[in-house]
């Protein structure tokens, strides 16, 4: 009797372990998501590691080619922007992406280093300009005309630099033109000046990468 028993045991736990071998698992759910479309990204969706092409910014119109090595995010007061550099030829190029009311979008490529003095200005002239705050200042430069758009406090966080940077930060805007030129003064360094021109954000192709 204890024999049949035992025999009658082992055989429902060998029934049970002979039916979990033979369970079939369910198989995980695939992770949904928006899919990237990698042949239409945009200048909004370009990072460290993508190369861009843009039409007919290069040297003697040809197009920028570069590849991006860093990128830096920008705000001053309620705007913010980020700028994509890399090199090209034997120098720094960026591009200049803002997403406000509709995205803008332009390109440092000018080899030039362009001063105060190149403007006709100076550190006082600069104060006075923050002082007043009046969108109606102007200088020439370069045969235009430079319209004062805003100057405040700001900040940078870009990828190769552990902490955020503060510095005071002047726009001026091309008169009836896409120019930009923005001026940053961090504490105990000179005016960084940097001339970028409008492009249409159509003439941006943006090539995938590795992340840097």
């Amino acid at each position: 009797m204890i024999t049949f028993t035992v025999e009658a045991i082992l055989g429902v736990l060998l029934v049970i372990v002979l039916m979990n071998l033979f369970k079939k698992h369910p198989t995980p759910p695939v992770p949904t998501g928006p899919v990237e479309d990698l042949a239409n990204l945009k200048p909004t969706d370009a990072r460290v590691g993508d190369s861009l092409s843009i039409s007919g910014a290069g040297d003697d119109m040809t197009d920028l080619d570069f590849t991006i090595d860093r990128s830096t995010w920008f705000q001053a007061g309620a705007r913010q922007w980020f700028e994509l550099g890399g090199p090209y030829r034997n120098r720094r190029v960026s591009m200049r992406v803002a997403n406000n009311e509709e995205v803008e979008v332009s390109v440092h490529t000018d080899p030039r280093k362009v001063t105060l003095e190149d403007l006709g200005l100076s550190e006082e002239d600069m104060g006075q300009l923050d002082e007043r705050q009046n969108t109606a200042d102007n200088f020439e430069f370069d045969g235009k005309v430079w319209l004062y758009i805003l100057s405040r406090e700001a900040q940078s966080k870009r990828t190769d630099q552990p902490e955020p940077q503060a510095f005071y930060y002047w726009e001026f805007r091309e008169q009836g033109g896409p120019g930009v030129l923005s001026v940053r003064k961090a504490e105990g360094e000179p005016f960084t000046l940097t001339l970028f021109a409008g492009i249409s954000a159509g003439d941006v192709t943006v090539y995938r990468g590795g992340r840097a």
